[in-house]
């Protein structure tokens, strides 16, 4: 079976000299608190996550990730580290990366990273070991169950951590454009692209307990519910009320077996039309889905969601495709936030 590792993984893969181990050492050493009074004010509030800032693609070829994704959606190169390229969605600094698989690695969706208001890596840290996660500086070498509930730095603008299922996030800076240095400039394109893309919306993911998960990032974030997709299926709202992240999965008690994963990201636009964007991803040869059962690289299908799962009568169409390496993009209108209406708008807080 073949393993998936995250983007910090890519990024120090052959990565483990003294030096380089030398200077996880400094950065975790960087993210001890100052005093327990901080500590201690630290411990006490939230993590105050702003907006979903990131994403990572792990993908067998990157140069033509980056080819498929500027023809569809004229994305800007905003940072490269190593081998990972960074395109920025809509006026950035928000991105997503894009890294090459490794030796026994599949493509996949590998973390998901939020923007922190007043970013500061010693608080942070703070809140983590006191929500119980154990600071690592070997974390993202490691398998995904293994760095479960364990935290690393990633550069000054970012840290990583894993949650108790392996499932891999990344908190930043509002500013953070994917650079180790903060230093970051834009490409442009050589596509126009056919669509332009202006933020993220939600990640949905797959869990062993997703009830216990809920219930963890609330606390961890502060967050509330924003709807139901289904009486047990709620997403919880981020920041601007129309982001979100999805939970989904059983309620199965113990040590999990497997880590959770990220099923799909699904990313924002203006003038969402259900046909007119399917004419455009037929355009570059995604062409419709042909079994519901099977879904492989470039194509493209069409759930709709009824009112038994929060959608409109009539159902609420949510539109996704894959891309060369099979992986799930669903694309939106902007103004979607998980609900009811024909265009998922209908929202109201949930407590």
């Amino acid at each position: 079976m073949k393993r998936t590792t995250d983007y910090t993984s890519a990024m120090s893969r052959h990565s483990t000299s003294p030096d380089t181990l030398r200077r996880r050492l400094l950065q975790l050493a960087a993210l001890a608190p100052l005093s327990s009074l901080l500590q201690a004010q630290s411990a006490s509030s939230p993590v105050a996550v702003r907006k979903l800032h990131t994403f990572g693609l792990r993908v067998s070829d990157v140069e033509r990730s980056v080819a498929f994704y500027q023809r569809l959606f004229g994305m800007p190169i905003q940072a490269r580290q190593g081998s990972t390229v960074c395109l920025r969605i809509g006026d950035g600094p928000r991105f997503m990366s894009l890294s090459p698989t490794g030796p026994g690695e599949s493509p996949g969706i590998t973390h998901i990273g939020l923007s922190v208001e007043g970013y500061d890596g010693r608080a942070i840290a703070a809140q983590l070991q006191a929500k119980g996660f154990q600071a690592d500086a070997n974390g993202a070498d490691k398998a995904p169950l293994e760095r479960a509930m364990h935290f690393w730095p990633l550069n000054d603008q970012a840290l990583a951590f894993s949650d108790r299922e392996g499932l891999n996030f990344q908190l930043c800076s509002p500013a953070y454009c994917g650079s180790a240095n903060g230093q970051c400039s834009n490409t442009p394109s050589a596509e126009a692209g056919l669509m332009a893309l202006e933020d993220i919306n939600h990640f949905t993911n797959y869990m062993n307990h997703a009830p216990n998960t809920n219930a963890f990032y609330l606390d961890l974030f502060g967050l509330h519910y924003q709807s139901y997709q289904g009486p047990t299926s709620p997403t919880v709202g981020v920041g601007d009320g129309k982001q979100f992240l999805m939970f989904v999965g059983g309620a199965r008690e113990g040590t999990p077996a497997n880590p959770a994963r990220i099923d799909h990201v699904s990313l924002a636009m203006f003038d969402f039309n259900v046909e007119q964007v399917q004419a455009k991803l037929e355009s570059v040869g995604i062409t419709p889905r042909a079994n519901a059962d099977e879904t492989p690289p470039l194509v493209h299908w069409v759930s709709l969601r009824m009112p038994n799962r929060g959608g409109a009568e009539g159902g609420t169409p949510e539109l996704y495709f894959s891309d060369p390496d099979g992986l799930h993009i669903q694309l939106q209108d902007v103004s979607y936030c998980g609900g009811g209406g024909y265009l998922g708008d209908e929202c109201a807080p949930l407590a």
